[in-house]
C-alpha cells in the first residue's frame, strides 16, 4: 500500500473517531462560511445543526458542531428546540437517529475530555 493511500487511511479513521485534529482546512471553511452567511453565531449554528439531522451525520459530525453550539452558549434546549422544529419536515426517523448520533456524539467528546483511550 503507497504512503499516501497509507496516510489517507489514517485520516479517516481518526475522523470518523472523532478526532477532530485532521480537520484544519474543514474549520477554516466553517469560519468562512459564518461570516460569509451573515448570520449570528447561534443562528448559523442551529442551522447546522438541522441540516445535520436532516442528512443523518454521523456522530463524529455532531461532535464537532456540538462542541462549536457548546462553545458559543447554544442550551441543549435551544437543539432539542430545533430538532422539534424540523421533525415535520424530516420525520420522526430522522430526528431519533439524529438523538442517537447526539448521544455517541456526547459519548466520544466525554470520552475524549476524560483521557479515554490515551
Amino acid at each position: 500500500m503507497s504512503n499516501n493511500m497509507t496516510n489517507a487511511n489514517e485520516t479517516l479513521r481518526l475522523l470518523s473517531e472523532g478526532d477532530l485534529s485532521v480537520l484544519t482546512a474543514l474549520l477554516r471553511m466553517h469560519e468562512s462560511s459564518l461570516e460569509e452567511s451573515g448570520l449570528d453565531p447561534e443562528t448559523f449554528m442551529l442551522t447546522r445543526i438541522a441540516a445535520l439531522a436532516t442528512l443523518d451525520a454521523a456522530p463524529a459530525s455532531w461532535l464537532m458542531n456540538l462542541g462549536v453550539s457548546g462553545e458559543i452558549g447554544i442550551s441543549p434546549e435551544r437543539i432539542v428546540g430545533t430538532l422539534i422544529a424540523i421533525a415535520p419536515v424530516i420525520g420522526t426517523a430522522r430526528i431519533v437517529s439524529a438523538a442517537g448520533s447526539i448521544v455517541r456524539a456526547l459519548g466520544l467528546l466525554g470520552d475524549s475530555q476524560h483521557g479515554a483511550g490515551a
